[in-house]
């Protein structure tokens, strides 16, 4: 399986970036993956972002809720993360993950990674 990040970038305080993450080599794709995304700043655990937990569930960690929006076309195998309202704060490398076994805010209930895309949000 592979998980192929993009839409990372610089954006200003306040601004907004749409990042994707294509998936292939399933064996048995399905609507009902889980997918997710992580963040990891330098110095810092990676951190639980957003995740979409079968086909409708959605989660979010507290720190992006209502600024952060995680959607997926099934059609594409593409997982989203819409995030607005950008604060100097959210910037690390971003990192998508999939197939949940587990706690979806634990790294380690994830088995499939993604490379990282950067975010950097400049004040």
């Amino acid at each position: 399986v592979q998980l192929v990040e993009s839409g990372g970038g610089s954006v200003r305080a306040g601004g907004s970036l749409r990042l994707s993450c294509a998936a292939s080599g399933y064996t048995d794709y399905g609507s009902e993956y889980s997918m997710g995304w992580f963040r990891q700043a330098p110095g810092m655990e990676r951190e639980a972002v957003a995740a979409l937990i079968g086909t409708t569930t959605t989660r979010y960690a507290d720190s992006v809720k209502g600024r952060f929006t995680v959607s997926k076309d099934n059609a594409k195998n593409t997982l989203y993360l819409r995030m607005n309202s950008l604060k100097s704060e959210d910037s690390a490398m971003y990192y998508c993950a999939a197939r949940l076994s587990g706690s979806w805010y634990l790294s380690a209930a994830w088995r499939y990674w993604g490379q990282g895309n950067q975010v950097t949000v400049s004040s």
